[in-house]
């Protein structure tokens, strides 16, 4: 209590220097109290009188610093935000730029791009990037018409993403023209997938060439894809978690070393775009039959793993599963339903790579030598935790696409399969991952997995620790 109290003293002593700032913006609102003119000094005026770029070495910012701001403070005139409301005019944009003019309409706390708001920074550092710069979203706008749909009316049915958020150029044009910078949180595009395993199955004969899914016979597929940044509602982000706002919020600030202090000081700000990784989606087929109950719909949930998806480490299961899910989406999407890759960046089960890594090592210098029965102890030895991808938001985009029903699910996790029929979405069927789809080193995972409650048709070994992964100097195991 005392350590809240001085956080709170440190920033109410700035409150007068704040509406002083605040005032100064009010009366001239083509300034920032953020970023300098571009000729805000004698130099600068003398260079644009000689028709020479002005000098690169001046000050970016302004002398004075404004760490946070307050409800009702001068010049602080937030656009609403009704979330859930199915009229966007009335849900509102979602505005986290801190650009002049947009600086006193912000309602949201964050920065565009995830976790990629921080290389935004260190290029207008070092002077790469405008910090007034506005996307020119000419010609950017979806592929594929996506909603919306009942869901999106929901404020409690989606609350991590925002649904209107690929099509912003249409539903807030009038906010665009007039200088807001309201940015698109999701796009959709087309394109050709290449993947080795994909050729191998086209000349196994167990993929087809039909010219529209695969098509041609190096595998290719037709995929349309969609990238997806977070948004969060944070009342709906707390109750979907069980907790309080007022610990959500003051958790997201203390966890993030004070980041954002927009969390503690303005409670009325309900939205926040995480520094985080967002996920990304592959349909296979027509991505209108996604929303149709009548259409048959095989859906793969893939959570990132750098080592296997990429480089092919065979200490897990995660890329021959990924191509599993691939596969089995194109094969329901030749036979006339469509097929859905969801790809999350929750590296390392949300924990890191680094973390990942670190329990690696410590599973293969384990006294007994890697076993099913301590896989878990020890990740929650390291991380203190098993898992933190928290499973409670991930159905949010399946609703965001409309969809009413899962054909096939190919997973064997438990929390997501809880996950998505909690939140209304029935599965049909349950698909794990084929026995000779295995990798050489990746039985420690499956039967620890297993023995946990995730999915299988076949039990694992009442003796989990005679399951033994091999150790760096096998070779041949």
């Amino acid at each position: 209590m005392a350590d809240t109290n001085a956080l709170l003293a440190q920033l109410v002593s700035l409150v007068s220097d704040l509406k002083t700032s605040q005032a100064a913006l009010t009366k001239q609102p083509a300034a920032s109290p953020l970023f300098l003119p571009a000729a805000a000094s004698p130099a600068a005026k003398n260079a644009q009188l000689a028709n020479i770029p002005p000098p690169t070495n001046g000050p970016i910012y302004t002398s004075r610093i404004v760490l946070t701001t307050y409800p009702g403070q001068a010049g602080v005139n937030p656009i609403p935000v009704e979330w859930g409301n199915p009229n966007p005019r009335i849900r509102g944009p979602i505005i986290a730029s801190r650009i002049p003019s947009s600086m006193k309409l912000r309602n949201a706390v964050g920065a565009h791009g995830g976790a990629y708001s921080i290389y935004r920074a260190l290029a207008i550092a070092i002077r790469e990037l405008d910090p007034t710069h506005i996307p020119n979203l000419h010609n950017t706008e979806p592929v594929v018409k996506i909603g919306p749909y009942d869901s999106w009316a929901d404020p409690e049915r989606i609350v991590s993403l925002d649904p209107w958020g690929h099509i912003v150029r249409d539903v807030f044009g009038k906010e665009l023209k007039d200088g807001v910078d309201v940015r698109p949180t999701i796009a959709i595009t087309k394109a050709h997938m290449k993947l080795m395993e994909v050729e191998d199955l086209v000349k196994k004969g167990k993929l087809t060439v039909d010219g529209k899914v695969v098509v041609n016979e190096a595998g290719d597929l037709m995929v349309t894809k969609g990238a997806v940044e977070p948004v969060w509602y944070l009342p709906g982000i707390a109750k979907r978690f069980d907790v309080d706002e007022t610990t959500l919020r003051r958790a997201l600030f203390e966890d993030t070393g004070g980041m954002y202090p927009e969390l503690i000081t303005r409670p009325d700000l309900k939205v926040f775009l995480p520094p985080i990784g967002g996920l990304s989606i592959y349909i296979m087929g027509n991505p209108d039959y996604l929303s149709d109950p009548t259409k048959s719909l095989t859906l793969r949930v893939h959570d990132e793993c750098n080592g296997s998806d990429v480089f092919g480490s065979d200490i897990c299961t995660c890329r021959p599963y990924l191509i599993y899910g691939i596969e089995e989406g194109v094969k329901t999407a030749q036979q006339g339903g469509v097929g859905l890759i969801v790809y999350f960046r929750k590296e390392g089960r949300a924990l890191g790579e680094v973390t990942k890594y670190l329990v690696y090592n410590a599973r293969k210098r384990a006294e007994g030598g890697d076993t099913a029965k301590e896989y878990f102890l020890r990740t929650e030895n390291i991380a203190g935790v098993k898992d933190m991808r928290f499973q409670a938001t991930m159905p949010d985009v399946l609703h965001w696409l409309g969809i009413k029903k899962i054909d096939k699910m190919i997973s064997m996790s438990n929390m997501k399969y809880d996950a998505i029929v909690g939140s209304g979405i029935p599965i049909l069927e349950r698909v794990p991952i084929p026995a000779d789809m295995l990798p050489p080193d990746s039985q420690v995972e499956i039967d620890a997995k297993i023995a946990s409650g995730y999915f299988s048709h076949t039990p694992a070994p009442k003796d989990l620790a005679t399951t033994k992964g091999r150790t760096w100097d096998d070779v041949l195991h």
